[in-house]
């Protein structure tokens, strides 16, 4: 890695739930992290402090976000506050998404 240009093979890879995969860059006030779902795989209800926004790239998934519930489609994003509980679950193919946080979570590094 150059500092500047990221390879996925260079990021941080995590498996958070069953079928879910997470790949994370970090800057020094943000962080970068490529979602990758199987089918019909589920992101459980949980909160974190951060910050959170996405947009999804391939795939689509039904988001509940403060007990609302939307199903989200390739090139819709989402915001998610610090503190609200949210979950998803894949659809029929797989999913992938972009996910923004500030501050970074130190789970993910």
């Amino acid at each position: 890695m150059s500092g500047y240009f990221v390879d996925k093979k260079e990021c941080s890879h995590h498996r958070i739930f069953p079928g879910v995969d997470i790949y994370t860059t970090c800057g020094q006030q943000i962080m970068l992290s490529l979602v990758e779902m199987e089918p019909h795989a589920v992101v459980e209800e949980h909160s974190h402090p951060h910050e959170q926004l996405g947009l999804m790239l391939e795939g689509e998934a039904e988001f509940t976000i403060g007990g609302t519930q939307m199903h989200i489609t390739a090139g819709q994003m989402w915001r998610i506050p610090g503190g609200v509980i949210h979950k998803v679950v894949a659809g029929q193919r797989p999913v992938r998404a972009l996910d923004v946080f500030y501050p970074p979570r130190e789970d993910y590094k």
